[in-house]
């Protein structure tokens, strides 16, 4: 078990595979966007040694993120090797959706148990705003693919930004009456190039539920409100699924962060919203031995945060979301 001085039970690593996607949503990232070169970012071998070294030390959950993790090269023999290392129970993955009609399958195959989905709008011509080069079609085909494949519960994830998909909040509650799915909504949050343009046009959660009740009825909470994960869930009545927000900014859950991060260039960060964070790509490569590298993993799970300081406005300049992997 890996403690932090709070007491946490730290055992949940999300995993960049690749800071680079195939879509530039305006919120992530700018259009013109530099993506580090391949020989800078955890190897494959490099990284499947890392994913031991932490179920070693208590670490249980997994997530792939990106960029877009389904670009990387050999992506389904990566989740292979993840699925089949001692003490992983939980593997999932947040994607863009748009090659999961021909990689869902393979990647169930492999051992991949759950994604999430990211469809910010059903409209055609606001999501190709939005994104700056996709297509929903290709989502929803991704969306159907996971579900056929088994991929399940399917979760889908919408980032709200005002000006651009704040009203697409209904429609996209509603797929919840006809589809088993949890459609969660989350906040903007500020990040390095592009966090003036995150923190001018933010839409809280509760401007959203708003939008929801007045147009489909009440939300009632789920599980008396309590966290699933990072979202507080919600059903409308007569829905299948259930509705969730991701409220970081203006309802942060730190006390119940169980959470860090692993950047695709072998940065450990513990939290999403502050700067702090260890290397440890460079000392794998310099030759330190395992248990030097766990003695670093252990070090910045002591040191991680409480919590973010946006209230204060310290705002993380250091990478862009892309660079994180959420």
């Amino acid at each position: 078990m890996a403690l932090d001085r709070f007491g946490r039970d730290i055992h949940y690593l999300r995993i960049s595979l690749t800071d680079r996607c195939n879509l530039r949503c305006v919120y992530c990232m700018p259009e013109e966007m530099k993506f580090r070169p391949r020989a800078e970012l955890l190897q494959d071998d490099e990284l499947l040694l890392l994913v031991r070294l932490f179920t070693e030390l208590g670490f249980h959950k997994f997530r792939l993120t990106g960029g877009e993790p389904t670009v990387r090269a050999n992506v389904v023999e990566i989740v292979r090797g993840i699925a089949h290392t001692p003490g992983v129970r939980s593997l999932s993955m947040t994607t863009n959706g748009l090659l999961l009609k021909q990689l869902a399958a393979p990647l169930a195959e492999a051992g991949l148990q759950r994604v999430n989905i990211s469809i910010d709008t059903l409209d055609p011509a606001r999501f190709k705003r939005l994104t700056r080069w996709g297509d929903v079609q290709d989502v929803w085909d991704g969306i159907q693919a996971a579900e056929a494949a088994g991929l399940l519960p399917v979760k889908l994830n919408a980032v709200v930004v005002r000006g651009y998909n704040e009203d697409d909040v209904v429609p996209l509650a509603a797929l919840t009456h006809a589809h088993p799915w949890q459609m969660r909504f989350i906040e903007m949050m500020p990040f390095g190039d592009v966090a003036e343009f995150q923190q001018a046009q933010i839409v809280t959660a509760q401007q959203m539920r708003d939008k929801i009740e007045a147009a489909l009825g009440p939300l009632t909470p789920v599980d008396g409100g309590r966290l699933d994960g990072e979202a507080r869930l919600y059903h409308l009545a007569g829905g299948q699924g259930d509705v969730g927000f991701i409220s970081s900014v203006t309802e942060p859950f730190c006390a119940s962060c169980t959470r860090a991060r692993l950047t695709a260039d072998g940065k450990l960060r513990m939290c999403l919203l502050r700067e702090y964070e260890v290397d440890l790509l460079t000392p794998l490569r310099a030759g330190a031995g395992l248990a030097d590298l766990q003695g670093l993993i252990t070090h910045a799970v002591h040191h991680k945060p409480w919590g973010h300081g946006l209230a204060h406005n310290i705002v993380p300049m250091n990478r862009v979301m892309s660079e994180i992997g959420g």
